[in-house]
């Protein structure tokens, strides 16, 4: 919880409480209602957001997560100790490959131009690209009040792939890792229907580019860790859209930073 004030994550973590587990608050709010009532605290430390979408506080509490479990497989011998250090050093290099991508915010700007207009967009994704994909359609709605919905690729022929016709705005999360042929499949599928396709893809990529109709490049990345600087071009890519569209990107209507209320 960023603020650590949420009431749907503070009951939630009551709940858990009372049935007997420890509860382990990862928050960027020191001395908030989850840390004090949790059995431990692991701070965030981005320094204060305020905007109402969450940007920077989305990432440090996955790289924060990241370190929990890194941390249990080291107590419970479930890796060796040279696999954690290569997993350590993987996330030394994050921060260099984060600037990296926001460094690419001119390309997001001039595909953003493509989405102003937009009455829906689909994003999808595999694997880890799943939950990117899901940071990137919430962010859209949030900030520039485009309908955007977020699917498991996999899941396209069961139902959502029915959305898709002529010129349809599709944002397809697709990083290489082993999933990657897969992804290029659902792109062509999409493709076949008429989306108009923006693939997230990692640098040096040339066959999603070739079946994409735009594409952002980021840094290559281990599959795990990959989320972290696949979301940074979605942020900016909503960001981009909001102020084309004349939102308030920092104020959204309708929402607040902490929900205090059920």
């Amino acid at each position: 919880s960023q603020s650590g004030e949420t009431i749907d994550t503070l009951e939630a973590a009551r709940h858990a409480a009372r049935q007997g587990s420890q509860v382990l608050a990862v928050t960027n709010t020191v001395g908030s209602s989850l840390a004090r009532e949790a059995d431990g605290v692991f701070y965030t430390h981005a320094g204060p957001e305020i905007g109402v979408a969450a940007s920077k506080t989305f990432a440090t509490q996955m790289v924060a997560q990241e370190l929990v479990a890194l941390y249990l497989a080291q107590v419970r011998a479930a890796k060796f100790p040279e696999e954690i250090a290569e997993v350590l050093a993987d996330l030394d290099e994050l921060p260099a490959k984060v600037a990296r991508a926001i460094a690419s915010e001119d390309r997001v700007g001039a595909v953003a131009e493509r989405l102003a207009d937009a009455r829906d967009v689909l994003f999808i994704g595999r694997h880890t690209g799943y939950p990117a994909a899901l940071e990137g359609a919430l962010k859209l709605k949030e900030l520039s009040y485009i309908h955007a919905e977020a699917y498991p690729a996999g899941e396209l022929k069961h139902g959502p792939i029915a959305l898709i016709e002529d010129g349809v705005p599709v944002v397809a999360i697709a990083t290489r890792c082993h999933v990657y042929p897969k992804m290029l499949s659902n792109i062509q599928e999409v493709k076949a229907r008429g989306a108009s396709v923006i693939a997230i893809v990692t640098e040096g990529d040339t066959e999603a580019a070739r079946l994409a109709d735009h594409v952002l490049e980021v840094p290559e990345t281990p599959e795990l860790l990959s989320p972290v600087v696949v979301t940074v071009p979605l942020q900016l890519l909503a960001y981009h859209v909001a102020v084309l569209r004349g939102c308030d990107v920092d104020q959204p209507r309708n929402l607040a930073k902490s929900v205090t209320v059920e």
